[in-house]
């Protein structure tokens, strides 16, 4: 009877494996910063070549943590209503390569930076902040970073530098821009911007 029972367990496990917890905010956090130093601290990756190789290298890990059509939604607010869904995926894949090149020499600039992580923020049901802070050589920076849960994994959606919001920011910039332009005139200023053609 026990020799049978057993069997019907593992067959059981075979077919329902146990349920696999999602990693917290913090740990899915830690990963990615932890991946991003390891690139940041290859002693391989020096000069303009291994600038590249870096920035490559964060933009993959990137993609991994960050939900850039959620931060895309976010920042251009009530103005994501107003593109086509073409347009609004030009502009997630644009908007993610203007974040890219904007930040790639801040990111790639770090070596020796150490964060510290504070208890997590509850914002709501599926929303969650986590403090943290970069501690530098001359100065501690506050960098919060707001995460949002989608099918039992954790991605970024914000992030808060010293009290200016990633989204914030920019949601100022586009609702400026679409102020006194299309939507087309928006996504051209952005190819412009990253040296991208013209989507067909």
């Amino acid at each position: 009877m026990k020799k049978n029972l057993s069997g019907l367990l593992l067959i059981l496990l075979l077919i329902f494996p146990p349920f696999a917890y999602p990693a917290s905010p913090s740990d899915t956090l830690k990963e990615y910063i932890d991946k991003v130093l390891e690139v940041l601290r290859d002693p391989n990756l020096k000069g303009e070549p291994g600038k590249k190789a870096k920035t490559e290298k964060v933009r993959s890990v990137s993609q991994e943590v960050f939900d850039f059509t959620e931060l895309s939604r976010r920042c251009l607010g009530q103005n994501w209503n107003r593109l086509a869904p073409d347009q609004r995926e030009e502009f997630v894949k644009l908007f993610k390569s203007l974040l890219v090149t904007t930040y790639a020499d801040r990111i790639t600039s770090y070596t020796d930076e150490k964060i510290i992580f504070k208890e997590e923020i509850r914002l709501s049901e599926k929303t969650v902040e986590v403090p943290t802070t970069l501690t530098t050589k001359t100065a501690e920076v506050p960098i919060n970073y707001r995460l949002i849960e989608k099918e039992g994994r954790w991605k970024v959606y914000d992030v808060v530098i010293e009290g200016i919001g990633l989204v914030n920011n920019y949601r100022t910039q586009f609702r400026e821009i679409l102020a006194n332009n299309t939507p087309e005139a928006m996504l051209d200023i952005l190819r412009k911007k990253v040296g991208a053609p013209r989507a067909n």
